[in-house]
C-alpha cells in the first residue's frame, strides 16, 4: 500500500512539473512575441563606438527618447559595414553612416534620407614604427581602412596627392573599429584611417598624423534613414521626435562639454578615462541638418570613380 501511494504522488509531482514546464513555454513565446512586437515598432537607429554617435548615447541616457511613439532602439555595432548592412536589410530603420557609404546603399536600391550632418572627421595615422610622417612615405604600405566608405576615399586621397602607384600602396579592409586598434597596438599595420575616439587613441600613442579630413573641408559624417519607412506616418512621427531629442542632445553636449559625459563614453565607447580627458576640447555638436551639396557630390564622384573596379 505504501509504494502505491509513492508511485501516485511521483506521478503526480511528475505531471506537476510537466505542467509548469509547458507553461514556461507558453509565456517564454509570450515573451518573445512582445518583445519582438515593440522592436518592430521602435525606430531602431545603428550606432557605433564612435563620437559622432555621442548625442544619441546622450539622449538614451537621459530618457529623450521615452516620449516617442513606439520608443527608439540603438543598435551597436563595432563595424560601419555592419551597420549598414542592418539598414539595407530593413533590421534598422536609420544609421549613423558617412556619404560614401550612403551613396552606395542608394546606388544598390536603398533610398535614403539624410536627416543629420555630424561632426565626424577622419585621420590617416601611421604607426609610429612604420616611420611614416608624410603621404609620400605610403609607398609600399598597408592602410587599414572599409571598402567604399570616407576611409576608402580619404586613403585614395592620400595616394593621388603623392602622386604615388595605387599598386604600390596595399588598402586592406579592416571593419571593426577595435580590431584596427589591436592591429595598430601589436604592428601589424602600417597606416591607419580613424575617427574619434579611435584617433585620439592612437594620437596618445605617439602615432603621427598624415592627413586630416578637416583640412580638406570635408563634412562627410551622416545620419540616414530609410526613405520608404520614412513614408510611413508612424515612422514620421517617430522620427520628428528624435530629432527633437538630437537636438536636445547636441545642446546638453555644446553647453556642459564631452567631459562631463566621461563615464557614457567610457562605457559606449570602450575607452579609458585618460584618454576621455584627452578628446580635442573643441568637439562640437550641431543640430540636425542636412548635408552640404557639395559633400554629396564629392561622394558621389569618387564612388563612379572607383565603385565598379574593385
Amino acid at each position: 500500500m505504501k509504494n502505491t501511494v509513492l508511485i501516485i504522488l511521483g506521478v503526480l509531482l511528475m505531471a506537476a512539473c510537466g505542467q509548469s514546464y509547458e507553461e514556461t513555454k507558453r509565456l517564454t513565446r509570450q515573451q518573445r512575441r512582445e518583445a519582438a512586437r515593440k522592436d518592430s515598432a521602435a525606430l531602431k537607429v545603428a550606432v557605433m563606438p564612435t563620437m559622432d554617435c555621442l548625442p544619441l548615447f546622450v539622449a538614451q541616457h537621459y530618457h529623450l527618447y521615452d516620449t516617442l511613439r513606439g520608443g527608439v532602439r540603438l543598435k551597436y555595432y563595432k563595424a560601419q559595414m555592419d551597420c549598414d548592412t542592418a539598414l539595407m536589410r530593413g533590421r534598422v530603420e536609420g544609421s549613423v553612416t558617412d556619404l560614401v557609404r550612403a551613396a552606395r546603399m542608394a546606388k544598390q536600391g536603398t533610398k535614403l534620407r539624410y536627416v543629420a550632418t555630424t561632426n565626424a572627421y577622419w585621420q590617416l595615422i601611421s604607426n609610429r614604427n612604420s616611420r611614416v610622417k608624410q603621404v609620400k612615405q605610403l609607398d609600399d604600405k598597408m592602410i587599414a581602412m572599409t571598402r567604399y566608405s570616407v576611409t576608402d576615399m580619404l586613403a585614395d586621397a592620400a595616394i593621388d596627392s603623392a602622386k604615388l602607384d595605387k599598386d604600390r600602396v596595399f588598402k586592406v579592409q579592416v571593419n571593426d573599429v577595435f580590431v584596427r586598434m589591436q592591429m595598430l597596438q601589436n604592428n601589424i599595420m602600417d597606416v591607419l584611417c580613424l575617427t574619434e575616439p579611435q584617433a585620439t587613441w592612437a594620437r596618445a600613442m605617439k602615432n603621427p598624423v598624415v592627413m586630416d579630413t578637416r583640412d580638406m573641408g570635408w563634412q562627410m559624417g551622416v545620419i540616414a534613414f530609410r526613405e520608404k519607412e520614412m513614408q510611413r506616418q508612424a515612422r514620421g512621427k517617430q522620427l520628428e521626435l528624435f530629432v527633437k531629442a538630437y537636438n536636445q542632445a547636441c545642446d546638453s553636449i555644446n553647453k556642459r562639454g564631452v567631459a562631463y559625459y566621461r563615464n557614457l563614453i567610457k562605457d559606449r565607447m570602450k575607452l579609458k578615462a585618460e584618454l576621455v580627458d584627452s578628446l580635442p576640447k573643441n568637439l562640437k555638436y550641431i543640430h540636425a541638418q542636412g548635408p552640404r551639396q557639395e559633400d554629396v557630390d564629392r561622394a558621389e564622384k569618387w564612388l563612379e570613380k572607383n565603385g565598379n573596379n574593385r
